[in-house]
């Protein structure tokens, strides 16, 4: 299809008289940027490859006639450029590079698309890499246009592709989790893909010991379980996926290579995401981490953390990260330093160096690219700088034939000049932009945004253009911005479905005018603004989802709208339909564009679902309603997906464009296309706009998401067309000559004094309104902060609202004031409503006056309690199926319910074994191996019959005697010769039949080890069954014990009464345990919730309750005798009579009391002994059930060891397939050596025979000659080597790479060149014969090339010796994992045999009878024997005797030692004390005393003496206490004081503050006086404030941004730092 359509275009395009060419394009790196040569770049975008010379900044395209470019690649040494398209079963493309001719076109077998592309240094090869779903890596011949070899990487996805610079035969290939290393290996024609994985290393940066997965060599051996197996038998894994497959827990995670570039000696350095560098040996491919040197403090608190690419450098790489700084890493051994190399000012993406290092190419992430020049004095240069995002928006600045514009979605416009595609200016709004337009009539342009802004700039001054207005018009984002063809009016449409009409003059600031109203989703807005009209026609394409039509109204504006614009509009904007005139019209299919063509008597309409472009007649009178509009003409298209139409300025041209991205310009008269250019293709969803300037000649096409801005010019167009759009053009620039002068001398004087325009724009409200209106009126109007910009639709409603409340204020008082008298008669009537009776009291939502506003919230209640109810009863109806299925696999799928039996006295509980019944398929089985083990018994008594020869009649006898045993049984019984022990169960206490069960010892296949397991489950069943059969008893004797006490229970209820006891009866009965179905019945006294009732059946059931206990009292009737005879005679009549009965009815109380207790404890006796038998039955189901793990384990320990066994043979047989393959390698590698050496030997037999045949082809001329000629013969030309510069030698790392085809073609041509110059005849010797010298120079010539040729072969020789030594390594490798799988397999063989003879079985053993040390660590029992175990017994008595010996005599040694320590210890405490009594006499002797104790013993009155003192000190107390009174009495006063003067104080402060109030009126009065004359002045100052303060916050606001930056880069070093200093966890 894509082919039929270039060839259509192509068609068009020579079949018509106008074609288009490409001038420029303008697009910005998606990609990486390569070098074409040392003063060349290119890159992909779009459907072109753009070539920028980088002195010049020149720009050469290349563009792919099958659309979008996909990866690009070039070749140096050639000067080629490669790429690829993005079709279906894409191709790639080889040019030359700068004639920019197709060299060749590569076409392989890949579906979707190519994804990397590279070219090697030496040689004509070319790899290329696909994407899903082949993930092919091919390597191509790009000369010869054939693929060389190839191999498929299935779910592979690579990130990089590169090939060895000093290797042609080697590449690297890495993605995110791996780096692969391909070998091309070549046998003369024929090439090989070699493949080798590099192990890389842990997050952690260690290395990984990987261990063998297929044959494993240090697996723990198991001398109990049998042998241990590698995971993947143990998965149960037998294919290719046993050879890699590891265990969860036994993964980890690895580096994630980000870049890697080769270095000259065959190593590869690789990047990773976590900050690791790598260096991988080229030899043997191991990878070693290099650490990095910490020798300088980190700049401006940067982490280098992973690098983003990485170019190989003298002494190491250059690496970048996403910082905006380009590092050096200075590499020395396995340490490397980093060092800063250059800072940009954005993140950068891609480094390359140029061809001969001299100059650094960085490209940023947003597309820019720089170039490095190194020198003496480096410098940097900015050859493209990119736009920030895709093309939003692009148009022409009026008349078009200079520059135009372009908008970026982040609001970035640029203005291009039309020549070269440079950019001139640059302006940044810092706004989510939407769309743009430029003014025809005027050098300003508009810019809508998402918030609903539309921005003002001025382009008189191309080179610096200024935003000069904004108008908010609407909180709705803009979508739509057209100016009509004579720029008097800009339409500004919005997603809320308003057109705003503003006046386009610079001059009238922009005004707006007012706005039509249409349906939300506008498609397209169309104008036709005629030179000779005095209206402007408006057609709106909008869309109707729900009923599939597109609906169009069509309206006019009047020249003359700006001064009427009052009339035309009402008071809140909004333009009054009938006076422009609004006609609606439907078309009965959708579409996705439409245009009015000049005549405003058709309509251009593009299909939406159907690729036609429709014409619809408008009907010439006018209409009220809407119109169906039919289609006149239908013109098929060949575009595909949703289109859209625009007109050219003269309206003769019909322009269209949709996702297929071909550009096709029609006549308008005849719908036919004249001229068509594919500029974009659908791989990037087609064009997204299309500007044509007012001559006609410069169209500009922008894509949708491939970014990229095409320049088309007319190459080739007719006269007449031609003549039209001139003459229009002129003429329009003639009639708008004197309104563009002055509105471009408007702008210019605005421009010089740009406050003229400033904050003019801002709708803000400033004002306070100060309406005397009471506060229901101020609740009417909209509440917005004084400070936030409001738009200008909402600024008209609410000036319109307060409009309306000047006009009604009256009748709003008037209204307000009975509403507030008709609230006051309800609340009176609420409050009355209260006193009544509840018969007559009204609800409280009877009184509410809005009846639509009860009925809505009754139905909103309605419909909330119904949606509760719905929600209760799915949740219910949840529980009960959740019930449902538990009850059911829990309840009724059990055969016997489990239930419980109490004692009735004693806390204990016996439970039964539930069980389910046992299925069809389980009851088959049993009965096959039932019938089987009996025929086992059978044939077993047979053959000991035979053997033993007993007589025939017996043998006839014993079988009748065994037919009417197995008439009687179904399970044929015989005595076991196995001990109790050996059985390992003790299934036989419960009557339990084990004769069919086959010996442990025995147990050595599969299929007996199933059968003995499902014997084992049987007999697990009978035991349980005969057990359950025991419970059921003793629970139909508790019933009974319950009725029979309930029977006596009736009794002693009878005698309690008679006797009048207040004694409680004893009534035991079932709980839920042991009645476990009554769990599931729901009691009424179970549920916790109340029951709702309602009112009247609340009445109804009192009124019952009083009539049943009248009922009741007059049924008893008078107690009159009752209470006689108690207060007579104490209640009784015959006392000796009634005592005798009350002696026999006690008796017979106690009587059944006891046979009650008597009956309940032999059942408690009974189920105790029940208990006992509980505990038993589940030993031997756990004996049983013990057995059954220890088969399972056997028989899937077989499982695994035939896994193992099954994925050694068929390992086996891949090795042998591939032993196969390398020995046919093997053997046709030495069939073409074989072949090619012959052919060296022919070339060099034939190069022999002419060097010595020389003298016998020129025998016949004299010998002095011949001697001279063979001279000649041997000369060879001198080949000039080329000479490398020195300054190159310095900077290109590579040095001298191998040579390449091209070299040797070249060398070739040189040495024929110098032969000519040999075989000029002035060479030729004197005395000669010219005919002799002819046939001497072509004999030379023959000899030269068989040399040539020779080389050739001798080096194509070497080549494929060295490939047949590989594949002999390679056959020898295979042969040694094959014998290392025969060996394996043996050992396997070896295992399976000894883990079927060494069984595990169960032994029955007491407690005592065996004893062991350490049993714990004794795991061996290969030398265990049985023995008896009154051996032991005698053994253990001998021990014991002498061990009661032994701790006699140590007893006796004890007390010895014990009398000699007590000896010791009261020597040692007489010593102490001693030494404590010196110390105490010492302690005496040095006494301290003091003057004090001398005093009290030499004076002798002492007690005199201290009472004269204690005089003295009282005389002094009261001398200080008489001093402190006057003290106090001299404060007292001076407080007296200071509050009389604080009452004066306060006096003057009052007439103060009666002062300063009439002064603050004073200034009230003043200040209000000023607002009055000068709120102007106030309003400046509140601005200029207001801006200070802005700008005050922005510059916090960015202070404070920074600061978290370098918090966010502290706190990450500071973690760094953190895991530094954690130790390293190794596992070992």
């Amino acid at each position: 299809m894509a082919q039929s359509r270039e060839l259509e275009e192509r068609h068009l395009a020579n079949t018509g008289s106008a074609s288009l060419s490409v001038r420029w394009v303008q697009g910005f790196p998606k990609q990486d940027v390569h070098f074409v040569n040392d003063s060349t770049i290119c890159y992909p975008s779009g459907n072109f490859v753009i070539f920028i010379n980088i002195e010049t900044k020149k720009k050469t395209v290349l563009q792919c006639m099958n659309g979008i470019v996909g990866v690009v690649a070039t070749n140096i040494p050639y000067e080629v450029v490669a790429f690829s398209d993005r079709k279906l079963k894409p191709l790639i493309y080889v040019y030359s590079f700068p004639e920019l001719t197709r060299r060749t076109k590569l076409k392989g077998n890949v579906l979707l698309d190519y994804t990397l592309l590279s070219f090697s240094y030496c040689g004509t090869y070319l790899a290329s890499y696909s994407s899903l779903p082949e993930f092919e890596f091919a390597v191509w011949n790009w000369e010869s246009s054939v693929i060389l070899c190839k191999k498929s990487q299935l779910g592979v996805d690579v990130s990089q592709m590169t090939f060895n610079p000093m290797n042609w035969h080697q590449l690297c290939l890495s993605s995110p989790s791996s780096v692969t290393v391909w070998t091309v290996e070549r046998s003369n024609e024929e090439h090989y893909l070699k493949a080798k994985s590099i192990k890389l290393p842990m997050e952690d940066g260690s290395i990984f010991d990987e261990k063998d997965l297929i044959f494993p060599s240090s697996l723990p051996k198991d001398l109990i379980y049998g042998p241990v197996l590698p995971m993947s038998a143990i998965a149960g894994l037998v294919g290719k996926e046993a050879e890699t497959f590891r265990p969860k827990d036994d993964l980890y995670p690895l580096l994630h290579p980000t870049m890697h570039c080769w270095t000259p000696t065959n190593d590869l350095y690789v990047g990773c995401e976590e900050g690791h560098l790598l260096v991988i040996n080229g030899e043997n491919w191991k990878v070693t981490i290099l650490n990095k040197i910490e020798d300088r403090l980190p700049m401006d608190e940067r982490n280098f953390i992973s690098p983003a690419t990485l170019v190989y450098q003298k002494g190491g790489v250059l690496a970048s990260g996403i910082d905006g700084f380009v590092y050096s890493f200075i590499i020395k051994d396995s340490y490397y330093k980093v060092e800063d190399f250059l800072q940009v000012e954005e993140p950068v993406e891609h480094l390359m160096f140029s061809p001969n290092y001299k100059s650094l190419l960085i490209q940023t992430d947003k597309g820019s690219v720089y170039i490095y020049t190194f020198g003496e004095e480096p410098t940097l240069n900015k050859i493209l700088e990119a736009c920030d995002g895709k093309f939003q928006s692009v148009d022409f600045i009026t008349p078009g034939n200079k520059h135009c514009m372009t908008l970026t979605h982040s609001g970035e416009v640029c203005i291009w000049s039309m020549e070269d595609g440079a950019c001139v200016s640059r302006i940044y709004l810092k706004i989510s932009a939407t769309v743009l337009a430029c003014s025809p009539s005027s050098f300003s342009a508009a810019v809508g945004t998402v918030g609903g802004s539309v921005h003002y700039l001025d382009l008189w001054d191309t080179k610096s253009p200024q935003a000069i207005h904004k108008a908010f018009v609407s909180e709705s984002s803009v979508q739509h911005l057209l100016y009509d063809q004579r720029g008097m009016y800009l339409l500004v449409g919005t997603s809320e479905g308003y057109i705003f009409v503003i006046n386009a003059n610079p001059s009238s600031m922009f005004q707006i005018l007012g706005f039509v109203e249409v349906d939300k989703d506008i498609l397209q807005i169309s104008t036709v603004s005629l030179l000779d009209s005095d209206i402007v026609k408006v057609m709106v394409l909008s869309s109707l989802p729900q009923t599939g039509r597109s609906k169009l109204q069509i309206f006019t504006l009047p020249k003359i709208l700006p001064q009427v614009s009052t009339s035309i509009a009402d008071q809140r904007g909004r333009m009054i339909d009938e006076i422009i005139h609004k006609f609606l019209y439907e078309i009965e299919h959708p579409l996705s564009s439409a245009v009015l063509d000049f005549k405003s008597k058709r309509v251009y309409g593009f299909c939406k679902e159907v690729p036609y472009i429709c014409s619809y007649l408008l009907p010439e009178q006018g209409h009220s309603g809407i119109c169906i509009l039919k289609p006149h003409q239908k013109v098929q298209c060949k575009h595909y997906g949703p289109g859209m139409l625009s007109l050219s300025p003269h309206g003769s041209w019909l322009l269209s464009r949709a996702k297929c991205g071909t550009l096709c310009i029609r006549d308008i008269n005849t719908l036919e296309t004249f001229v068509s250019c594919r500029s974009h293709s659908h791989q990037g969803h087609g064009i997204q706009s299309v500007r044509i300037s007012l001559d006609g000649q410069n169209i500009l096409v922008n894509g949708r998401e491939d970014g990229t801005l095409v320049y088309l010019r007319w190459r080739r167009l007719g006269g007449i067309l031609s003549t039209e759009t001139l003459n229009y053009c002129q003429q329009l620039l003639t009639i708008m000559s004197n309104t563009m002068a002055e509105e471009n001398n408007y702008l210019s004087m605005a421009q010089s004094d740009s406050s003229s325009l400033v904050s003019v724009s801002e709708h803000t409200i400033n004002e306070n309104v100060s309406l005397s209106i009471d506060s229901s009126q101020e609740a009417l109007l909209l509440q917005v902060d004084n400070t936030k910009e409001i738009p200008w639709i909402q600024q008209k409603n609410q000036e319109a609202l307060r409009m309306e409340i000047k006009l009604f204020s009256n009748k709003r008082r008037e209204i307000k004031t009975g509403m507030k008298e008709l609230a006051k008669t309800v609340l009176n009537m609420m409050e009355e409503n209260e006193t009544v009776d509840n018969i007559a009291k009204l609800e409280q939502r009877e009184f509410g006056l809005d009846l639509e506003e009860l009925e809505r919230l009754h139905d909103e209640s309605e419909e909330e309690i119904e949606k509760i109810k719905k929600d209760v009863e799915m949740h219910n109806l949840a529980k009960r199926y959740l019930a449902e299925l538990i009850k059911e696999e829990c309840w009724n799928s059990m055969a016997v319910k489990g239930r419980a039996l109490k004692c009735f006295h004693i806390p204990c509980v016996v439970e039964n074994f539930p069980m389910k019944e046992r299925t069809d398929e389980e009851l088959k089985k049993l009965k096959r191996v039932l019938q089987q083990k009996k025929i086992e018994t059978e044939c077993l008594k047979l053959r000991k019959e035979i053997v033993e020869f007993q007589p025939t009649k017996t043998l006839v006898k014993k079988h009748h005697e065994e037919d009417d045993e197995e008439e009687e049984d179904d399970v044929a019984v015989k005595d076991t010769n196995l001990p109790n022990y050996m059985f390992g169960s003790q299934s036989t206490d419960f009557g339990i039949h084990a004769s069919l069960l086959s010996s442990q010892l025995e147990l050595h296949s599969r299929e007996e080890k199933i059968n003995q397991i499902i014997l084992l489950k049987d007999i697990i069943y009978k035991v349980k069954t005969a057990f359950n059969n025991e419970f059921d008893a003793a629970y139909k004797q508790k019933e009974f014990e319950i009725a029979r006490i309930k029977e006596r229970n009736v009794r002693i209820q009878e005698i309690i009464l008679d006797l009048e006891l207040q004694e409680p009866v004893w009534q035991p009965e079932f709980d839920d345990h042991e009645k476990p179905e009554r769990t599931l019945v729901v009691e009424n006294s179970e549920i916790a919730a109340q029951k709702y009732v309602n009112p009247w059946r609340k009445v109804k059931a009192e009124l019952t309750a009083v009539h049943i206990l009248e009922e009741g009292l007059l049924a008893r009737g008078p107690d009159t005798r009752r209470r006689a005879l108690m207060d007579m005679m104490g209640g009784v009549l015959e006392v000796k009579k009634e005592d005798i009965l009350r002696m026999s009815l006690e008796a017979e109380l106690r009587k059944l009391q006891n046979s009650i207790q008597e009956s309940t404890q032999n059942f408690d006796d009974y189920l105790k002994r029940l208990f006992q038998r509980r505990v038993k039955a589940e030993i031997v189901v756990n004996q049983e059930e013990l057995k059954i793990n220890n088969l399972m384990f056997s028989l899937l320990l077989d499982e695994e060891i035939n896994s193992r066994e099954t994925f050694l043979n068929n390992y086996l047989t891949r090795k042998q397939e591939e032993k196969d393959q390398t020995s046919e390698a093997i053997k046709k590698a030495r069939e073409d050596l074989d072949v090619y050496k012959e052919q060296y030997d022919n070339l060099l037999a034939e190069d022999k025979v002419l060097d010595r045949s020389f003298k016998k082809e020129f025998s016949e001329i004299p010998t002095h000659q011949v001697d001279m000629l063979y001279k000649l013969f041997k000369r060879r030309p001198r080949i000039p080597k080329p000479k490398v510069h020195s300054d190159a030698a310095s900077t290109v790392p590579f040095g001298e790479r191998p040579e390449s085809g091209k070299l040797n073609k070249d060398a070739f041509a040189q040495l024929m060149k110098g032969m000519d110059d040999m075989d000029n005849i002035n060479n030729m010797p004197e005395g000669l014969d010219p005919s002799v010298w002819e046939h001497f120079c072509m004999t030379r010539r023959v000899k030269v090339e068989n040399e040539q040729k020779v080389k050739q072969k001798a080096a194509g020789l070497v080549e494929m010796v060295a490939f047949l030594r590989r594949r002999v390594e390679e056959d020898d490798k295979v042969q040694q994992e094959i014998e290392k799988v025969f060996q394996e397999l043996i050992l396997l063989q070896e295992e399976k045999v000894k883990f079927q003879l060494n069984l595990t079985i169960q032994i029955l053993l007491k407690q005592g009878q065996v004893e062991l040390e350490n049993f714990q660590l004794f795991l061996e029992y290969s030398d265990a024997i049985l023995i008896n175990k009154h051996i032991i017994e005698d053994l253990n008595s001998v021990i014991r005797s002498q061990g009661h010996k032994k701790v006699t005599s140590m007893m006796e040694s004890k007390d010895i030692h014990k009398g000699i320590f007590q000896i010791e210890w009261e020597h040692k405490k007489m010593e102490m004390e001693m030494e404590d009594l010196n110390q105490k006499a010492w302690d005496i002797q040095m006494l301290f005393f003091s003057r004090e104790r001398q005093k009290y013993l030499s004076e002798p009155n002492y007690e005199t003496l201290i009472a004269v003192q204690i005089g003295i000190m009282e005389e002094t107390i009261a001398v200080l206490d008489k001093t402190h009174k006057k003290n106090v009495e001299n404060c007292k006063n001076l407080l007296k004081k200071l509050v009389k003067f604080g009452n004066q104080k306060d006096v003057a402060n009052y007439t103060l503050s009666c002062n300063l109030r009439e002064e603050l009126v004073a200034v009230s009065e003043r200040k209000d006086i000023c607002h009055a004359l000068g709120p102007k002045l106030t309003c400046e100052k509140i601005a200029k404030k207001r801006y200070e303060n802005m700008m005050q916050q922005q510059k916090l606001t960015n202070i404070s941004k920074e600061q978290a930056e370098q918090i966010l880069i502290l706190q990450a070093e500071v973690e760094r730092l953190r895991m530094k200093t954690f130790p390293a966890l190794v596992p070992m």
